[in-house]
């Protein structure tokens, strides 16, 4: 790969030293609306927030334990991280080339040639733009969740006749949450940017704390051994095949990295976005692979007693990591005071991401409205006096809320909607990758960064690994199939390829015309 500086002497109207990503949205054919105010650290932060290692490993932990236990979780981290880093580093060296807030639609306009233009951005416009909104849904429901644990852990457990919040009172506390990333993203950039800068620290400082903290106040500890060779296979799955058992742990890893877009999505407002959005999109990849891991370890160095964690993390709301920091703190102090602290740490953390989940969709629902893809674009790609995208961040709040009312009739609707949040993002992801390794393997001009000779081998890997856990999560797990153990993952995914099919045949195909350049407008 290679880092090329490049300093622009001239761009839009003549100006002298231009900022290069200024320059280069106007050689694309946009107009700068937004402020262009982010620095390459607080692009990172969007999306090293959005990772957010504390909340995506916290929110699947049990189903790390379930399927494969301490093994899949220590090694199958690396096998996802390794090959998630081959997909940032496609997507870095494209957004180089294109730093717009469209990214990945945009991206696949430009790659696909002018006859897909219209019909590759409005497929991988819609999956980024619902797949965002399915990933601000989980999030922000799984922090309502947490929410409903600390109370319950607080006022004495399940056993104890703690409260109990039911599901209602849930979505209480979900829209409420939503409401607050609302307003927060409806001030000016630069307090984003703080926010943003502030939501990193805290995620790296957590994993720093908690990965130290709950093994040394843990009275009893796992083995080395345990951590790094016992592979669990007593799960009530009706699952025995240890392979199918391991990639099944992978969605933990899978569903945590991912979001890294928002990097892109940022771009607008990012200086010299050539070149600092692509370091952004790696930067917070690599990071969060070492965060992470040290995390996994820390809190797994205290379980002792798979079996037992999943017939009792019901009682911590569904969460298996609250029970290993109450019980920590509990065997060594009588209390578990200590673990619902730490608890109030990761929901910070989850916070944090919910925020920067809306900010990252809201520059995505701006770019596409702005090109016409959307229902009322014009009202939707308003900006107001701050340069913010208002009507945008309240429409993703808005549809995030409604995403999670599934989750009222039956929570394997819910979690059918959300799967969409993983297998939906990350087709996305793919599209234009493929689209640069095929259609413009010879066209594609590379930006600043580049991945040179070896970015054809890098995107293939990237496409393929894709595909790969299109194929595994949308795999059974549980036997037997029934109703209630059905993967839903298909359906769902399944469902939004239905509908943006049938929706470009219906009628977008006669009006949608691909990114609309504003230069003159």
């Amino acid at each position: 790969m290679a880092w090329k500086e490049e300093i622009n002497t001239h761009g839009a109207h003549g100006e002298s030293s231009l900022d290069s990503g200024h320059a280069r949205l106007h050689e694309l054919g946009y107009k700068q609306e937004l402020k262009r105010d982010l620095s390459v650290l607080s692009n990172f932060a969007f999306s090293f927030s959005i990772i957010s290692v504390l909340t995506g490993i916290t929110t699947l932990y049990n189903t790390g334990l379930r399927y494969g236990g301490p093994l899949a979780m220590t090694y199958g981290w690396f096998v996802a991280g390794g090959f998630t880093m081959m997909v940032g580093l496609s997507m870095a060296e494209i957004c180089s080339s294109y730093p717009t807030s469209g990214g990945l639609y945009y991206w696949s306009a430009r790659l696909s040639g002018a006859k897909w233009a219209p019909f590759a951005s409005w497929m991988t416009g819609w999956f980024n733009i619902v797949g965002q909104w399915a990933v601000t849904t989980s999030v922000d429901f799984s922090l309502a969740q947490l929410m409903q644990v600390i109370i319950l852990l607080s006022t004495g457990g399940n056993n104890g006749g703690g409260y109990l919040a039911s599901k209602y009172v849930v979505i209480l506390f979900h829209g409420g949450i939503l409401l607050i990333h609302a307003i927060i993203n409806s001030f000016s950039i630069r307090w984003l940017s703080f926010f943003g800068q502030l939501a990193a620290a805290w995620n790296v400082l957590g994993v720093f704390v908690l990965m130290i903290l709950i093994p040394c106040v843990a009275t009893e500890k796992a083995s080395a051994k345990f951590v790094f060779t016992h592979l669990n296979t007593e799960n009530d799955a009706g699952i025995h095949s240890q392979v199918y058992i391991f990639v099944l742990g992978l969605l933990m890893s899978q569903y945590t990295l991912t979001g890294y877009d928002a990097s892109a999505h940022m771009t607008e407002e990012t200086k010299n976005a050539d070149i600092n959005g692509p370091k952004g999109i790696i930067s917070a990849i690599g990071i969060s692979i070492i965060a992470g891991w040290g995390y996994l370890l820390g809190i797994t160095f205290a379980v002792t007693n798979i079996p037992y964690l999943l017939n009792r993390y019901n009682d911590a709301g569904g969460y298996a990591i609250a029970e290993v920091f109450y019980l920590a703190f509990k065997s060594r102090y009588g209390s578990g005071v200590g673990g619902i602290v730490c608890l109030g740490v990761v929901a910070v953390a989850i916070f944090f991401c919910g925020m920067s989940s809306v900010t990252s969709n809201s520059r995505m629902a701006y770019a596409f409205s702005r090109d016409g893809a959307m229902p009322f674009s014009s009202f939707w790609h308003k900006v107001n006096h701050q340069d913010v995208p208002r009507n945008a961040v309240w429409l993703s709040a808005f549809i995030s809320f409604c995403m999670a009312l599934t989750s009222l009739g039956s929570l394997v609707a819910f979690q059918a909607m959300v799967s969409i949040a993983t297998i939906g993002l990350y087709i996305a992801y793919a599209l234009p990758i493929f689209f640069r390794i095929t259609l413009a393997r010879k066209s594609f001009v590379p930006g600043p960064f580049n991945l040179g000779r070896y970015g054809i081998l890098v995107g293939w890997v990237a496409v393929l690994w894709v595909a790969i856990i299109t194929v595994l999560f949308s795999l059974p797990v549980a036997y037997p199939i029934s109703r209630d153990t059905l993967n839903y993952t298909p359906v769902a995914v399944g469902g939004l390829l239905l509908l943006t099919v049938s929706s470009w045949f219906l009628s977008a195909r006669y009006w949608f015309r691909g990114p609309i350049t504003n230069i003159n407008t």
